[in-house]
């Protein structure tokens, strides 16, 4: 039976909702740790309540993706609010940073749950992809929206009421969500009992968070030589291997291998996972080129015409998919993307502000914005409707994963020339360690926040190192987009089909209950 469009539209505003939610989180919570800080302490572990909850989401979304696919989205969505809601109760009422971490684990594992299931709810409401890129676009826009309104509105939370409403603020908008779902949304239910592929579940949480853990770890606390990192490193290894040969064998894997035979799947997965590494270097290095480098420009200036950029290039892309192929399409968003990597690595002083926020806009429109839409569509609607769920997870955890690790390859490339830098500055200026550190001329970062204490002489080569150091590491850019264009001459020539009706009525059908 067909969902009824009023029906179809409550069932979009609940998913939508709950979609917020785990958009807004983080972003909400950055503009209120000043807040948290002052309240509870620990200052020297904000860090990981950012850390866990990224680890928490990444490491689960795959299982979540599969157990939707195998028992019902609905469950597995209402399960994903709950943890949601239930982590955010309990982060209201933290006393110490500790608990707070240990909430927010909570909060991310009902993320893993809601990213990946909202949007293959999507695609089994919509057996027409030109509809599902249109909701999907919408879906990416909301995203968008959360970096930019996210601190704005975090910070008016903080300071109007208290930090901890920051977490209460999703109680009342995940209870709206739960309860529409749960009485607007039937699933038919199939008799056979699958078995839970358990092992599988665990050697990919392993692997999965002992990676990131290296990524998050290696470089900063611990030097990447340091046997902590090489042991975290191989640890994921082994268990990597492990999961391949277990789920050869597993009646009902987490991660159908069969999927990567699939030239779609493979090739789009390993798109996403350049365009995850191009976009967390590039959000994360070009504002520090903005307040390092040049002087007086606006981390905000920058941001939000890349952000919004990006939300009309998801939109955009929703209506015009449907007349081009998928390969073309993909293609050309990572030759736009080859082109912004070379300007990126000649950025310098002398190019003017408003050719670096054009920069921006062209990534965002051209590139990050349209492959955010077209990717999760471009495998949804070619594989078997029973791996929707686990699919669209495939596709949020390579972008994560590759997020991540371009983040902490470029600033490997980063540090070693600040570094070699330093060791230039100390014979060309004399230097010595300071004791105070915030005095002290070996640490580029002192110098730039404490600019007006150091000679200008320093500060000038610092800020020109900084510039030199970023542009090397934009090389990673270049590379990862070179690889996505490959990539995406492998995808096949299709264009995105419409399901048949026969293929999605039992997987979501209308409630006849009024």
């Amino acid at each position: 039976m067909t969902v009824s469009k009023q029906k179809k539209g409550i069932i979009l505003i609940s998913i939508l909702l709950g979609f917020i939610l785990s958009s807004l989180d983080n972003t909400i919570i950055s503009a209120s740790m000043g807040n948290i800080i002052a309240d509870i302490g620990g200052l020297d572990k904000i860090t990981w309540m950012f850390t866990t909850y990224a680890l928490a989401g990444t490491s689960t979304m795959l299982i979540f993706g599969k157990l939707s696919d195998m028992f019902g989205r609905k469950t597995f969505y209402l399960i994903g609010i709950g943890l949601f809601l239930l982590g955010s109760a309990l982060c209201g009422t933290a006393g110490s940073i500790e608990q707070l971490i240990v909430y927010r684990v909570i909060q991310g594992i009902g993320s893993g749950a809601i990213f990946p299931i909202s949007l293959s709810l999507i695609y089994t409401l919509f057996n027409d992809p030109k509809d599902a890129a249109k909701m999907s676009g919408l879906f990416g826009a909301v995203l968008g929206l959360s970096s930019i309104g996210g601190p704005l509105l975090g910070a008016w939370v903080s300071e109007s009421l208290n930090w901890r409403w920051c977490f209460y603020i999703n109680l009342p908008i995940g209870i709206v969500s739960f309860v529409s779902l749960l009485c607007t949304l039937r699933e038919s239910r199939s008799e056979a009992k699958p078995k839970i592929d358990i092992l599988g579940a665990l050697l990919i949480v392993i692997m999965t968070v002992s990676a990131m853990f290296a990524l998050e770890l290696g470089g900063k606390d611990y030097a990447w030589s340091s046997w902590l990192i090489i042991g975290l490193f191989a640890i994921s290894a082994l268990a990597m291997i492990a999961f391949y040969f277990v789920e050869q064998r597993a009646s009902e894997p987490i991660v159908p291998l069969q999927l990567f035979k699939n030239r779609m799947v493979t090739g789009t997965n390993i798109v996403v996972f350049c365009q995850g590494a191009l976009l967390f270097s590039a959000m994360t290095y070009l504002p520090l080129y903005a307040m390092y480098v040049f002087d007086g420009f606006s981390v905000k200036l920058l941001l939000t015409p890349l952000m919004l950029s990006m939300i009309c290039g998801s939109v955009l892309i929703g209506y015009l998919q449907a007349h081009f192929r998928v390969r073309t399409v993909m293609f050309v968003n990572m030759v736009l993307g080859i082109g912004i990597s070379i300007l990126l690595m000649n950025l310098s002083l002398e190019v003017p502000h408003w050719q670096i926020i054009a920069l921006a806009v062209v990534l965002g429109l051209g590139v990050l914005g349209p492959l955010n839409n077209i990717t999760q569509n471009a495998v949804a609607y070619s594989v078997d409707k029973r791996y929707i769920g686990v699919s669209a997870s495939l596709v949020g955890f390579s972008r994560s994963i590759g997020g991540v690790m371009g983040v902490s390859v470029m600033a490997v490339i980063v540090n070693l020339q600040m570094k070699s830098s330093v060791t230039t500055a100390i014979g060309k200026f004399q230097l010595l360690p300071n004791p105070d550190p915030n005095r002290d001329p070996l640490n580029p970062e002192t110098v730039f926040r404490f600019k007006d204490y150091f000679e200008p002489q320093l500060v000038s080569f610092y800020k020109l190192a900084m510039g030199n150091a970023i542009n090397q590491g934009f090389a990673l850019a270049l590379c990862v987009t070179i690889i996505g264009a490959i990539a995406a001459l492998t995808v096949g020539a299709s264009k995105l089909h419409k399901r048949s009706d026969a293929a999605s009525a039992d997987t979501v059908t209308q409630s006849v209950s009024h």
